[in-house]
């Protein structure tokens, strides 16, 4: 699924109405921007050194992994986060580098086996409409969905994956940029998260994007 940073095709409306985020005489639904999947072809703009300056993804690492830790980096693309993710969790631990595009996973086996990070990352190519990888209920650490949601069809059916995903206790970190997911969107895809049986632990801004971490019970 797709990159970390938008395309520039014109966005659709999609209503997302999932039967338990419906309470008693509550008519609240969430309104869905779904923007198109940013190309591997400009697979580029997403690992330059401006980003590391701006995004700084060893702070990240360190902040909510550790060794040893299974960690889902779901739209990785070509890789700018699961470098860090991988140097974080050692030996001992694994990420699942998942996305939508054949070419960015092969762009992100080009960059890191020369790093020699590949033993300690699982690449895989989801579906457009789920991330294929139930086997692995119950076993993540930590998830990540930076600057990705917006490109998804059906962001609940994402959430409810990732929930199922993690371990108890497991921590879920979501990103988006505000010029795509504004303030009220983001914070109705956090009330979606949360029906899905995660709980909200911090807000925090992460550069200038809106940011997110929720904790499985």
């Amino acid at each position: 699924m797709p990159s970390l940073e938008p395309g520039q095709g014109r966005a659709r409306i999609i209503p997302i109405v999932p039967q338990q985020f419906f309470m008693a005489n509550d008519t609240r639904h969430t309104t869905h921007h779904h923007h198109e999947v940013f190309s591997a072809k400009n697979a580029a703009q997403l690992d330059t050194r401006l980003r590391q300056f701006l995004y700084h993804p060893d702070r990240l690492a360190e902040r909510y992994l550790k060794s040893g830790d299974r960690v889902l980096d779901f739209g990785c693309g070509p890789g700018f986060f699961t470098r860090e993710f991988a140097r974080r969790v050692g030996e001992s631990g694994t990420v699942i580098a998942a996305d939508l595009q054949e070419d960015m996973l092969r762009i992100l086996r080009g960059k890191l086996e020369p790093e020699g990070l590949m033993p300690r990352i699982r690449t895989h190519r989801c579906e457009p409409d789920t991330l294929g990888i139930s086997e692995l209920d119950g076993t993540i650490n930590a998830a990540f969905a930076i600057f990705v949601v917006h490109e998804v069809p059906d962001p609940a059916r994402l959430f409810r994956e990732i929930t199922s995903l993690l371990a108890p206790g497991g921590l879920f970190f979501y990103s988006e940029p505000p010029f795509l997911v504004p303030g009220r969107e983001f914070n109705e895809k956090i009330a979606l998260a949360e029906t899905m049986g995660l709980r909200l632990v911090e807000r925090r801004w992460f550069f200038v994007n809106r940011a997110a971490v929720l904790r499985k019970e």
